[in-house]
């Protein structure tokens, strides 16, 4: 029996997504993209509510193509405020184009988003030994810098504390507690 992460053994989802990829460094853009919307998504709502709305949110938005997303029309915004298999808010639908176009704003600048995140730890993972849940902060100084850079840069939904969802989730940082069994295979 593997030791985990005490939030992630609630439901199917939630073990596959902390065993296969929660903390796991991601460099693959697409996949930063996706990470980011559904951080963003996540906002005021539980982590297992997305998962369940995951593959929902790769056929409602082409598979994460933010060149796709950066030109959705009224008309399919309007789309995706009805459509179920996603989270039905039209702010956080606007913030998926609005994003889109960031995003590639920050592609041209830097030559991927990989390279600008990934710059923000000089291409290094912050390994954290937390012992408990409850040691596991919601935001830090990184993650408020991120932002508040992020947001400059024009993108929303995307405060400290989903920023730092986010970093957790693409393994700039390893919050796996000290018990759990990805905490050494990450940290190594």
């Amino acid at each position: 029996m593997k030791k985990r992460c005490a939030w992630s053994e609630k439901t199917v989802h939630e073990v596959a997504y902390h065993d296969e990829e929660w903390g796991v460094p991601v460099h693959d853009d697409r996949l930063l993209f996706e990470m980011l919307t559904l951080e963003g998504a996540q906002a005021g709502l539980s982590w297992s509510t997305v998962l369940n709305k995951r593959e929902g949110y790769k056929k409602a938005f082409d598979n994460f193509n933010w060149n796709i997303i950066a030109n959705y029309s009224e008309n399919k915004i309007q789309e995706l405020i009805i459509n179920p298999s996603i989270i039905r808010h039209q702010l956080k639908i606007n913030s998926v184009v609005t994003n889109a176009k960031a995003f590639i704003k920050i592609q041209e600048e830097f030559g991927s988003f990989d390279t600008y995140i990934w710059g923000f730890t000089e291409g290094k993972v912050i390994q954290n030994n937390w012992k408990l849940k409850t040691e596991v902060p919601a935001k830090t100084e990184l993650s408020d810098k991120i932002s508040k850079d992020l947001k400059k840069r024009g993108f929303k939904f995307i405060g400290s504390t989903i920023c730092y969802a986010f970093m957790q989730a693409v393994g700039i940082v390893n919050d796996h507690t000290v018990d759990c069994f990805k905490h050494q295979k990450l940290g190594s």
